[in-house]
């Protein structure tokens, strides 16, 4: 059994535990957060958070004011995650990738970002399904322990991204086509 209350190399560490409304994380599911067209822009982004965790945390939706051990520096963050969403905008338009890249590319740089104090690996695993589903792919069903050193897909995701982050999608985008 993979226990989640363990910290986890490679996660934001996270002792503080002000603003925490329950004592256990929701599961949720691509038609609890969004079921219709995702426009992907800034505010949607937020709302997206907000949905996914604001019965867990009173700072849901809400961008980190302070520096993690992952993600850019705090100040940055608005304007990344603005540049995220015109890329996106852009990607589309111009077919720049096929539909699995751009989810890779998604996730990647949200989790590169990392916006939030916490939940920012779900929030990007969830952009990334959203997308998927809008354009007509199955999303991935990621396991919701999957950076618990016990889950033996950890070390493969955390080395997609870290390749990702040397400009080779390769490994990410093929977990992207896991639907199980």
């Amino acid at each position: 059994m993979i226990d989640s209350t363990k910290p986890i190399d490679d996660a934001t560490p996270f002792g503080d535990v002000s603003g925490l409304k329950l004592p256990n994380d929701k599961v949720y599911t691509l038609n609890e957060v969004y079921e219709k067209e995702a426009p992907f822009c800034y505010s949607w982004m937020m709302d997206v958070h907000n949905e996914m965790f604001g019965d867990v945390w009173d700072w849901a939706g809400k961008l980190r004011k302070i520096e993690l051990s992952i993600g850019i520096k705090a100040y940055l963050v608005p304007m990344e995650l603005k540049k995220l969403c015109d890329d996106i905008t852009y990607w589309d338009k111009n077919k720049t990738f096929d539909i699995f890249e751009t989810a890779a590319r998604i996730h990647h740089r949200a989790v590169q970002i990392h916006p939030f104090v916490n939940g920012n690996g779900r929030w990007s695993r969830m952009l990334a399904n959203i997308y998927l589903r809008q354009n007509g792919k199955m999303p991935v069903r990621w396991q919701e322990d999957l950076l618990a050193k016990e889950n033996p897909k950890r070390s493969t995701y955390i080395q997609a991204l870290k390749k990702a982050d040397n400009s080779n999608y390769d490994d990410l985008i093929a977990l992207h086509k896991i639907t199980y």
